[in-house]
């Protein structure tokens, strides 16, 4: 736990007399603010306000706490500051949650060059599947794929994650064609289960393809898919693809090798699959690190660049 942040964000909720209003002034997400005063109360080993649906007021340990923080950050403002161009420069340590994919076949292309440039930095990933919580884990920033950001967050939106449907050649040599969308529900569709949805979409790109209800360019298609196999890894999805098992819809930056070499083939080329945002979560807008700013302007760099 960032004690000294803790302890600011306490101080500032006694200040503005609720969470939501030190949420406003630190601009911060109120869950985060609600973590930090959990945090803080663990710290101290007593509960520190009374909570009512009205107003807040202190406890008589978060009266002596109270006076704690507040002198902790008093001395922290006599910390001698770093020269501006020492801090524009990253050092020390950035850590990133992201899932395994990402891990390997994104993240090194950026990471490698910011280390050239900043040998006074280091990278730490913290690969899962699973939303971890960034103040618990100590993350600086986690990469999520999605169009249902939740709003409380404070994030920045990376890039964008395009996706194609394939198949391996062994599969669709014993399987029936797939020229519609709705052809894939009568095909095993493996699916990542990370997104909780069995449902895809997709947007016709050609005016000349004739579909059977009379749908031309622009029109959406929502097709329910199921497999035998789903996983919350999208490496697994892409192997048991590759193996021949089923149909996948992937990032096209995770099988572009393999489109280019024909272990998989591209389907439905006249539908484009919904594509979904890559945004970067963190913890606060005050005070960014450079460690972090510099990260995340050179993901938007890479994204903008790999269109």
């Amino acid at each position: 736990m960032d004690r000294l942040e803790a302890a600011k964000v306490f101080v500032t909720i006694v200040e503005r007399g609720s969470m939501i209003g030190a949420a406003e002034v630190l601009d911060m997400s109120r869950s985060m603010v609600t973590r930090y005063l959990s945090e803080m109360e663990e710290w101290s080993g007593a509960r520190l306000l009374h909570r009512s649906t009205r107003r807040l007021s202190l406890t008589s340990a978060g009266e002596q706490v109270l006076d704690y923080c507040q002198r902790l950050l008093e001395l922290a403002q006599e910390v001698p500051a770093v020269s501006h161009a020492q801090s524009a420069q990253p050092r020390g340590l950035l850590r990133i949650s992201c899932s395994q994919f990402m891990a390997h076949l994104i993240l090194p292309t950026v990471v490698r060059p910011y280390l050239a440039q900043y040998p006074q930095a280091s990278v730490n990933f913290h690969v899962s599947s699973q939303t971890v919580d960034l103040v618990a884990e100590r993350i600086d920033m986690a990469i999520r794929i999605t169009n249902e950001l939740d709003p409380s967050l404070i994030a920045r939106r990376l890039g964008e994650c395009e996706s194609v449907v394939c198949a391996a050649p062994r599969y669709l040599a014993s399987h029936s064609p797939i020229i519609q969308p709705e052809d894939l529900t009568r095909h095993n569709c493996l699916t990542y289960s990370y997104f909780g949805d069995v449902m895809w979409r997709f947007t016709q790109i050609n005016h000349l393809v004739t579909h059977p209800d009379g749908k031309s360019a622009g029109q959406q298609f929502n097709i329910p898919v199921k497999g035998n196999l789903s996983a919350n890894d999208s490496m697994v999805v892409l192997n048991a693809t590759l193996a021949g098992e089923g149909i996948a819809m992937q990032p096209v930056w995770a099988v572009k090798s393999y489109l280019n070499s024909g272990e998989l083939v591209p389907l439905l080329r006249d539908f484009k699959p919904q594509s979904l945002g890559v945004y970067g979560v963190y913890q606060s807008r005050k005070h960014m690190q450079p460690t972090l700013r510099v990260m995340m302007d050179m993901l938007v760099a890479y994204f903008a660049s790999s269109r």
